[in-house]
This record gives C-alpha cells, structure tokens and sequence, in this order.
C-alpha cells in the first residue's frame, strides 16, 4: 500500500533513483533601460531560464538582481537631485544625466597673459614718470644756470712787508720776501630760489709766477638773493725768489713790487636737493703794486680786476 509507506522508506528511494524534472518553462524579467528616464520601464525584454533548485543556478549569484539593484542604487544616488524629484534631468549623448560641475575661471596661459600685462603698464607707467621727472629737472636745472655768484674784490690791506738777502734750506744765497696781508671782497648770490655753497681755490699773490702768499677762504653756505663779505688773510714768511728776485728792485729805502693777486671762487646751488644742481667757477685775477715804504689798502675798482 502506497500510503503506509513511511517517510523513511521514501527519503532512502529518492537518491537511488533518477529525479524526473519537470520541463523547464521560460519567462521572461524586465529590467529597466539606462536610456530611460527613473522610473520608466524599457520594451527590450530577455529571457531567463528557470531553476527547481540552488543546485541549477549560476555559480557566481552576484550578477542576479541583488548586484544589479545595488548598481542601480548606487548610479541613482549619485545623480539624484538635492530636492528629491524626479525632474527633467538634461542627458548627454551617452544617455547619462548631467551633473553640475566646477567651472575653471579660465585657462592657466590667459591667466600669465593678463599678469604680464598688468607689469607691463606698471613699466610703461614708471618709464614715463622718469622721462617726465626728468625733462622738469632739465627745465629747472637750464632756468638755473645764469644765476651765478657775483664777487668783487674791494682792497687789499698789506700788514707786513720785506725783502731782504738769505740763504735757503740747502744754503743757496738768495732774496726772500716776506708778506703778510688781508684780501676783502664781497660775494652776491642772485638766485631767487636756491642758496649756494661758497669755496674757493688758494688765493695766491704771486711775484714773476712765483708765489710769495697766499690764503683760503673758508667754505660757507649763502642764501638766496643775499650779499656777503669775505676776508682771506694771506701769509708768506722768507720766500726765496732766486733768479726772479734779481729784478726785484726794494731796499731799507723804498721801492715798489708789482705782484698779481690770482684765485678761483667756487659755487654749487642746490636746486632740487641732490638731483639737479648747478656749479659755477670764476677765475679772479688782480694786479697789485705794493710799496715798501709803508703798510696801507689798496682798493680795487670795478675794471682793476679781471673775472672770468
């Protein structure tokens, strides 16, 4: 009786004997299409196979419905919108939606293009500054230039005065001369904007191109459009004259030396600081008779002197 068999009795058939599967039927699943948009259904249909049991299936169960409803999950996660709608998403030629992107400001060689122009223009801004800087120093250093200094010699004041016979420091015999004396003059700047620095070269008083004495005048600042006296004490003390001395006609009972008083005077104004300057010489020659008899001044008119 096919009903009182027990459940053992059939459990030890079933192994022996051949399983007769039934015939396997096809249907048919229906993924959703990358073309489409979410939520739409594709008509491209494929066909899977059924199995009775874990034993028929593919090895590798991961390419079944789970992984692919995780790919999908992960793909719709990405380009899902922050609001939550399913909205008309722009897609590009592959069928894949846009995404909003970071745009770059621009390309990396307009970008040193606008950088070397800018430096350019500070160049050309700087160049110009100086060509201009400069054409106003030559303006102003050009309107400068007539303002030199004016000086006139007034007397001489001879203070000591002798000529007498000896002898050198190698022992040559020899007439020396010994003078001492105080040179005045007046220096005007006119300049009406910028005051001048005044020196002069040694002032030399010289018999037959032999000096005899001379002094310096000490340098000073003068301010514009302002008159100075300067005096120079000029000293000599047993100048020998040697071949020169032979015309040099002077004894204890008077006699006269013709001389020639001869110095430069320098000025430099300061126009526009140390950038624009102006520099002035003036060569002074003066000559001088001096009488052996007696100390007096000598003064000096206008035309006695040479300036240049």
């Amino acid at each position: 009786m096919l009903s009182a068999k027990s459940e053992s009795d059939i459990t030890s058939l079933a192994p022996s004997s051949p399983s007769r599967s039934p015939k396997r039927h096809v249907y048919y699943v229906q993924s959703p299409s990358r073309d489409s948009h979410d939520g739409d259904k594709s008509s491209s249909m494929q066909a899977t196979p059924v199995y009775n049991s874990p034993m028929d299936s593919p090895s590798h169960p991961s390419f079944g419905r789970h992984s692919r409803n995780s790919s999908a999950s992960r793909f719709s996660g990405i380009f899902r919108s922050s609001s939550g709608r399913k909205g008309n998403r722009k897609r590009n030629d592959k069928g894949w939606p846009e995404c909003n992107a970071i745009l770059e400001e621009g390309p990396y060689d307009e970008f040193e293009e606008k950088k070397f122009i800018r430096w350019l223009q500070a160049l050309i801004a700087l160049f110009s500054f100086v060509i201009l800087f400069t054409i106003f120093c030559l303006i102003i250093w050009g309107a400068s230039l007539p303002y030199k200094a004016e000086v006139t010699v007034r007397s001489f004041m001879v203070n000591n005065f002798y000529v007498g016979e000896g002898s050198d420091s190698s022992g040559v015999v020899t007439k020396m001369v010994t003078l001492n004396g105080t040179l005045r003059m007046n220096i005007f700047n006119p300049a009406p904007l910028f005051g001048i620095h005044v020196s002069s070269s040694p002032v030399d008083l010289l018999f037959s191109e032999i000096t005899v004495a001379t002094g310096q005048l000490k340098k000073y600042y003068q301010p514009r459009k302002s008159h100075r006296g300067a005096i120079v004490n000029l000293e000599g003390n047993k100048v020998p004259l040697y071949g020169a001395g032979s015309s040099l006609m002077v004894s204890q009972r008077g006699g006269v030396a013709p001389l020639m008083l001869q110095f430069e005077i320098r000025s430099r104004g300061d126009v526009v600081g140390k950038l624009v300057r102006t520099r002035h010489r003036k060569l002074i020659s003066c000559p001088i008779v001096i009488d052996s008899t007696g100390t007096k001044s000598i003064k000096f008119k206008k035309d006695n002197c040479t300036y240049s």
